[in-house]
């Protein structure tokens, strides 16, 4: 039975807890306060691995998160442990080109994959994603602007980009505005 490593940082829509294999790659994310059916140790035990807490094995993944809740990190370099079906790793990776600050919407990213007709197809790999926030699935919004869907709550959601529009206002000067959604600055 493989090992996960457990693990808690803080980020802007609350503590995120995160796990990551024996080599260092990231396996799991999910939000502390969120709503999920299983806990994240849950999740892990489901799918076949022994849970375990060293600091010293997740310290390169609660930097890098918390260089992100600090405003100071837009993207994640460490390994990512993306397990899912083709399609769905497809969609995740898609989702990491999605500029930090930035939305799009499910059927924008379904005709940036070749299938312009599948964005239920992208919402469903989206609503599967298992490493929320690193695989930024909060940036992907309804055609008609509105937030939809979110693993963890549209609350969380509405979290995420409102702190992405204003670290990126913010970067960018007061005088311009970013790509994301203004309506989300007060959630």
């Amino acid at each position: 039975m493989p090992n996960a490593y457990l693990d808690t940082a803080d980020s802007p829509a609350g503590p995120l807890g995160f796990a990551v294999d024996e080599a260092g790659a990231l396996l799991r994310t999910q939000f502390v306060n969120g709503h999920y059916l299983r806990s994240i140790e849950q999740e892990l035990e489901r799918a076949g691995y022994q849970v375990a807490r060293e600091r010293q094995r997740t310290a390169p993944w609660r930097a890098q998160l918390l260089e992100y809740a600090q405003g100071a990190r837009q993207a994640f370099d460490g390994p990512l442990a993306l397990i899912g079906t083709e399609w769905q790793r497809r969609v995740w990776l898609a989702l990491l080109d999605v500029p930090y600050g930035e939305t799009r919407s499910y059927g924008a990213l379904a005709a940036q994959l070749g299938r312009p007709q599948a964005a239920r197809a992208v919402g469903h790999a989206n609503g599967s994603n298992p490493l929320p926030l690193v695989v930024p699935c909060h940036r992907l919004i309804g055609a008609n602007g509105a937030l939809t869907g979110y693993g963890g709550g549209l609350d969380i959601k509405a979290r995420l980009l409102a702190y992405e529009a204003q670290v990126a206002a913010q970067r960018i000067g007061e005088s311009e505005q970013p790509a994301a959604h203004p309506q989300y600055a007060g959630a």
